[in-house]
């Protein structure tokens, strides 16, 4: 069952005022309860760690900045 425009909508903003900043903190928790790397090995892992919370999402990203393709030309 694929998304309608405006879910993906919703569920984008959802994902980036509630799902991010929650995956932010686990992360660092995570990171925390580590123990402590030396900087140019932590700085690969926050990285890896900033651009991983998105994979799963990529689908619901997708064309959400584009106009909505079912709404009518004469509006």
């Amino acid at each position: 069952m694929a998304l309608g425009y405006k879910a993906r909508k919703r569920l984008s903003l959802l994902i980036l005022l509630v799902g991010m900043p929650a995956y932010v903190v686990l992360a660092v928790t995570v990171m925390t309860w580590l123990p402590r790397l030396p900087l140019w090995a932590e700085v690969p892992v926050y990285i890896l760690l900033g651009v991983a919370w998105i994979l799963p999402f990529k689908a619901v990203f997708k064309g959400v900045g584009q106009p909505d393709p079912d709404r009518p030309e004469d509006e």
